[in-house]
């Protein structure tokens, strides 16, 4: 039997274990010189009391090694197999650490997602229908979907994204002008963080982000993920603008972890579904 790990940069919370079926590597914040394990030791409202009440902006760090490599031991002494799916390799350097910690072990495959939070979720249910199928034929499925994954969303400013080096200078200039609002995506080829398309102002923008859903065709099969960080007014206006036909495949709001949500800064909203026009 197939068993999975996520980090938290999944946005997949410790009470939806059970739910999915995983088991969370926790990524570490340090805030105001504390280091917090990611959706274990800090709450999300205690984290926007110091992340936007008091303006302080965290350090992100990979989860514990040590962790992992218990954790995978104890899962292959009952005779299963593991998948890892850690948030992409290019906002994070997890997936390089645990893809070396396992690189000899054959009942290992650690994954490069190229996406995080929504999309990992999708990645999970996916790999759930597949528990006993063989390591290949997974891992085949994975990035077959992986190459379908959209995760497009709309932040309130481009500062924190790229104050936590996940968006390079240039998108942050392109990015940041003066009533100009972009649509920022996580390319499923690449796994970087990108810049989408640009609209001039937050209505148009919205627009732009409901009618995408048309322009890239949603898999109905997987729904759609509505996510967002510290309120969710946006978010409600955005899924008013959709078309009729895809409100039933809205599925629960994820209001994302904070180790992620720092990286977007509060505000931010967006889908992330897989597209059936690729």
């Amino acid at each position: 039997m197939i068993k999975v790990i996520v980090d938290s940069g999944s946005s997949i919370k410790q009470e939806e274990k059970e739910k999915y079926d995983v088991e969370i590597l926790p990524l570490k914040l340090l805030m105001k010189d504390v280091e917090y394990l990611d959706g274990e030791e800090l709450s999300i409202d205690h984290f926007y009391e110091m992340f936007v009440g008091e303006g302080i902006f965290p350090k992100t760090s990979l989860p514990s090694l040590e962790t992992a490599q218990n954790l995978v031991e104890e899962i292959l002494e009952n005779g299963d197999e593991v998948i890892i799916l850690p948030i992409s390799s290019q906002i994070s350097g997890t997936y390089q650490s645990l893809r070396m910690l396992f690189d000899e072990e054959d009942r290992v495959r650690v994954i490069d997602t190229k996406t995080a939070v929504g999309g990992i979720r999708l990645l999970v249910e996916e790999v759930n229908k597949y528990r006993d199928q063989t390591l290949d034929f997974v891992e085949k499925k994975l990035n077959d979907l992986i190459e379908r994954l959209v995760v497009v969303a709309i932040p309130e400013s481009l500062e924190y994204l790229h104050k936590g080096g996940r968006l390079s200078k240039t998108g942050y200039i392109a990015g940041s002008l003066v009533q100009i609002k972009p649509l920022i995506t996580l390319d499923n080829i690449t796994g970087e963080v990108k810049v989408y398309s640009k609209a001039r102002g937050l209505k148009k923008a919205m627009r732009t982000l409901a009618q995408l859903l048309d322009k890239e065709g949603v898999d109905e099969e997987y729904g759609i993920i509505p996510s967002y960080t510290y309120t969710d007014d946006n978010l409600k206006a955005l899924i008013e603008m959709a078309d009729d036909k895809y409100k039933p495949m809205m599925k629960e709001f994820d209001n994302l972890d904070p180790a992620i949500a720092c990286h977007w800064g509060p505000n931010a909203f967006g889908f992330i579904f897989i597209s059936k026009n690729k």
